[in-house]
């Protein structure tokens, strides 16, 4: 009966999904590819104090604005540090910001929207009112102000986004399992006594989840941009500590545009590189898990 409609049973089922899913997403191109781009960074990420050959903090003021060579891959900054070694170590904030952030929105929307999706009645109405509450802040103009008030670090910067991140994806979850839970095999679990939470995370949720995750591929990169655009307004991430938006924001004089140009296209093609590997990564797994 599961078979017929579509569902994942236990077993060997969902290995031969999985199996369809990953080939439909090898056959896209620009995904895979992006894959390997968003490996890399991370790996670059992780390994930034092994592999900067210079202390991003380090200023050389003899060696101010030094265009790329081979000591200094991408140059050196009005202050003379190393911007090879500052992108690497801006990579570690700006990708801690999309991944944790996001990780943790998923957590708290799969959450709501499964209480509000499978219970129903009057829990799904409360709980659906406080996400449209939270919906209704205009969230960008609320977080530059939360930020504003409290002192800008990485652990606030996450929280602002926590906070204001999650209503979409309890919205989204909430319609799945609405179509979901009232087919034959959920009712089927139901009949021979199996628990709520079992049903939901066994049964509802692996048939539920797809859109969730496409839409958090998608917004890790809205995540970093919205990060680098709090850093170069001077709300996000402080020097001397080094993020992809500050490094914007840094070089945005216009003697350094003209004489380093480097300065603020290596940080930006960054910001763009990241961005649209998010993008791709999310269109081919909407391709992958939707087998219509």
């Amino acid at each position: 009966m599961e078979a017929a409609i579509g569902a994942v049973p236990p077993g060997a089922a969902p290995s031969k999904k999985e199996n369809r899913a990953w080939a439909r997403f090898k056959r896209n191109k620009m995904a895979m590819a992006s894959l390997v781009i968003m490996i890399v960074l991370i790996l670059l990420a992780l390994l930034a104090p092994v592999i900067a050959p210079h202390d991003p903090a380090e200023q050389d003021l003899l060696n101010r604005l030094k265009p790329p060579s081979a000591e200094h891959w991408f140059g050196t900054d009005d202050l003379g540090r190393d911007l090879f070694s500052r992108v690497l170590y801006g990579a570690r904030v700006s990708l801690s910001v999309g991944i944790v952030s996001v990780v943790l929105n998923v957590l708290i929307g799969v959450t709501v929207g499964s209480l509000a999706g499978y219970y129903g009645g009057r829990v799904d109405a409360v709980l659906m009112r406080f996400v449209d509450m939270m919906l209704a802040f205009p969230s960008l103009f609320v977080m530059i102000a939360v930020v504003t008030l409290l002192r800008p670090s990485l652990l606030n910067i996450i929280l602002v986004f926590v906070i204001f991140g999650w209503m979409g994806k309890a919205r989204l979850l909430r319609g799945q399992i609405l179509t979901v839970k009232n087919r034959e095999f959920v009712e089927a679990a139901r009949t021979i006594g199996m628990s709520d939470a079992r049903i939901i995370f066994v049964h509802i949720l692996p048939n539920a989840l797809a859109p969730v995750i496409i839409s958090a591929t998608l917004q890790m990169g809205t995540m970093i941009l919205t990060e680098s655009t709090l850093s170069y307004l001077g709300l996000g991430i402080q020097p001397p500590a080094a993020s992809w938006g500050n490094l914007l924001q840094s070089a945005q004089n216009l003697t350094i545009l003209l004489k380093a140009p480097w300065l603020p296209f290596i940080p930006g093609f960054m910001i763009f590189l990241t961005i649209m590997s998010f993008n791709f990564i999310g269109d081919g797994l909407r391709s992958a898990l939707d087998a219509k």
